[in-house]
C-alpha cells in the first residue's frame, strides 16, 4: 500500500515535470509552434495533478485491522451519528465484539454531521429466516464512539446476549471415518 511518503515523492517529481512543461509552453509561444495550446493544456493537467498528489501526501492514510472481526456491510448510513451493519447469522460473541470494533474503525470521519450529537452509534444486525418466506432482523449489538476523537479510547460496547442466543448454532464438522 502507498504511504503519504511515497505521494509527497511523486508530487515531487510531478511538479518537476509540471515546471518542464510550464518552460516548453514559454519556448512554444516564443518561438509560435504549433502545438503551443497543446502544451499549455497539458501543464495545467500536470499541475491539477501534482496539487492532487501533494493533497494526498498531507492525509495519513491508517486502517486499523481488529484481529477477529468478520466482514460486514452497511445497510444503513445517515451520514451523520447512525449506521446499521449486516452480519453472518453465524457470528460468535468475539466475533461480533471484535467486528463492531473494527467497524467504530472504519466508519470515522471528520466529515460527519453532528446535529448536536457528539457520538456515532454503530449497530449490528443479521437477518434470520424462522420460516419459509418470513424474514426477521435482529439486532446483536452496538457501539458508540466520538464523532471527534479518532482514536476513541472510551467506546461503549453493548452486546445484546438474549439476541445472541437466538442465533442458530454453529455447524458441526463432519466426523471422519477413522
Amino acid at each position: 500500500m502507498l504511504s503519504t511518503a511515497n505521494f509527497l515523492t511523486a508530487a515531487q517529481w510531478a511538479g518537476l515535470t509540471t515546471l518542464a512543461f510550464a518552460v516548453l509552453a514559454g519556448l512554444s509561444f516564443l518561438f509560435q509552434w504549433g502545438l503551443r495550446f497543446r502544451l499549455v493544456g497539458i501543464t495545467g493537467f500536470m499541475g491539477v495533478l501534482t496539487v492532487g498528489l501533494f493533497g494526498l501526501g498531507l492525509v495519513p492514510f491508517t486502517r486499523t485491522v481488529v484481529p477477529g472481526a468478520v466482514r460486514f456491510a452497511t445497510v444503513y448510513d445517515s451520514g451523520s451519528t447512525q449506521t446499521v451493519i449486516v452480519v453472518p447469522s453465524s457470528i460468535t460473541e468475539p466475533q461480533l465484539l471484535a467486528t463492531l470494533q473494527q467497524a467504530a474503525s472504519d466508519m470515522f470521519s471528520p466529515g460527519r454531521l453532528s446535529r448536536g450529537q457528539d457520538q456515532l452509534t454503530i449497530r449490528a444486525r443479521t437477518v434470520l429466516h424462522p420460516e419459509e418466506g418470513v424474514s426477521q432482523p435482529l439486532v446483536l449489538g452496538q457501539v458508540k464512539r466520538s464523532l471527534f476523537v479518532r482514536d476513541d479510547q472510551e467506546m461503549q460496547i453493548d452486546l445484546y446476549r438474549e439476541n445472541l442466543a437466538k442465533l442458530p448454532p454453529a455447524p458441526s464438522a463432519p466426523v471422519q471415518p477413522g
